[in-house]
């Protein structure tokens, strides 16, 4: 032996040019749109249907993805304690890091204190903006929320979109097929079969995603504009700030004590942070995502129990988002908050937060209904950053989504299923898929 390592290098996977690079068509397309939304707003606002059209088709065809992977991430499994078990353990996950992700929104809210020196008087806000969120807000019950989880009939369910139903439905199911033994494995078959057919389909999809971020990048950019960031610059700034800070010492902490490094995730899945980023959406990066996970050295059947259980209940750019804004409007209205009250918001948002992610919109409403809970807080005092919520919602849903894909690699690390040196080789060579 001469000292020198036998193992033979992997092999470098091929090149794809640039151009023809999804990541790169999304952000060129990115960079036109803000071009174009800039110098002419007018036809910016005009292309938003290319981004509705995109965010569409995902739509279309997200429920099935998710009942399909719940269904056979269940059933694959084999083992009830088994889903039982994965599914504690990804729980406790999600709840504990998207609560520090809350506290964490607070810490800096009261360091930073975005809203301070506005000294808005609540009277002279137009309420009336905010009005049909505070609508929305307070009237569901918790009663109402968890009977709204079951559909009034299965098609139902599906036709609505409701991620909560069909995730309901598909766990239901999925026990049933792990009950059956092998009487049910021509349905598990079938099921195997038939996400690699949905899954096609969201490939063809992805193609559009160029496309897709233009139109939803340039309206976002022609409606708005740069300039309506320049009066909360500062609450932007901060947001921003904290969720890179998130990523990089939270996030990365917990990938670092799992063998892997948060930069090398992060260019790994630049293409879905890209889409989601111009889009303000998670849900439209969720079927590639569970994609790479298995490629990263996850099974699949964990992969599709994780996954899409993160994007209802691990919403850690939300839970940054809500404490960090409740105590800048409270700042930016003159309105002092005791301890017990900024507690009572903390406590709230640990459960108006949930369902939150992938949503467009849905993280104010959620933030709105928080608010209410506190009556010294004036609830007008969120058409303050109803205008930027935009781009504010657009780093949640990356922070969401990254979130849920670092959540998906510890859990299969704690199950000791996890493929780490398949994850730490295509961590290296990049995704095989362009």
């Amino acid at each position: 032996m001469n000292g020198q390592s036998t193992i033979p290098a992997p092999a470098k996977r091929h090149k794809t040019p640039l151009f023809r690079s999804l990541w790169f068509q999304v952000l060129l397309g990115i960079i036109l749109a803000i071009v174009v939304g800039f110098v002419s707003p007018r036809t910016g606002v005009a292309m938003k249907p290319l981004g509705d059209a995109f965010i569409r088709l995902i739509t279309m065809i997200i429920t099935i993805v998710i009942f399909c992977t719940v269904v056979y991430g269940i059933a694959g499994m084999r083992d009830l304690k088994k889903v039982a078990r994965v599914g504690g353990k990804a729980l406790i996950y999600f709840e504990v890091v998207s609560t520090l992700a809350l506290l964490i929104g607070l810490i800096v809210g009261n360091t930073v204190r975005p809203g301070k020196g506005f000294n808005v008087n609540p009277a002279s806000l137009d309420s009336h903006a905010v009005s049909a969120y505070a609508n929305q807000a307070k009237g569901q019950s918790t009663g109402d929320f968890l009977m709204n989880i079951i559909p009034h009939t299965v098609v139902d369910a599906f036709a609505r979109g409701n991620i909560l139903q069909v995730l309901l439905i598909a766990i239901l199911f999925g026990f049933a097929l792990t009950m059956a033994g092998s009487r049910g494995q021509p349905v598990i078959d079938f099921m195997e079969a038939l996400t690699t057919v949905v899954f096609n389909v969201v490939n063809i999809i992805m193609r559009f995603s160029p496309i897709g971020a233009f139109g939803a990048m340039a309206f976002t950019i022609g409606q708005y504009g740069i300039g309506s960031l320049e009066p909360l610059a500062k609450l932007v700034v901060t947001f921003y700030a904290t969720c890179i800070f998130f990523v990089l010492a939270v996030l990365g902490g917990v990938a670092r004590a799992s063998g892997f490094k948060i930069t090398s995730f992060l260019s790994y899945i630049k293409e879905e942070i890209l889409l989601v980023l111009a889009t303000s959406s998670s849900e439209t990066a969720l079927p590639t995502l569970m994609e790479k996970m298995e490629e990263l050295g996850c099974p699949k059947s964990l992969v599709g129990l994780v996954v899409p259980t993160g994007y209802t209940f691990n919403t850690d750019g939300t839970s940054l988002y809500m404490t960090l804004a409740a105590l800048f409007v409270a700042q930016a209205t003159n309105t002092r908050l005791s301890l017990v009250q900024e507690l009572t918001i903390f406590a709230v948002a640990v459960l108006t937060s949930k369902g939150a992610s992938g949503v467009q919109g849905a993280a104010f409403i959620a933030l709105v209904g928080t608010l209410m809970v506190v009556p010294t807080i004036p609830v007008a005092g969120m058409a303050l950053i109803l205008g930027i919520d935009r781009f504010m919602s657009m780093l949640r849903a990356v922070v969401n989504m990254i979130g849920n894909g670092v959540a998906t690699i510890v859990v299969t690390r704690w199950e000791k299923e996890l493929d780490v040196g398949k994850l730490r080789k295509n961590l290296a060579l990049g995704p095989s898929v362009p």
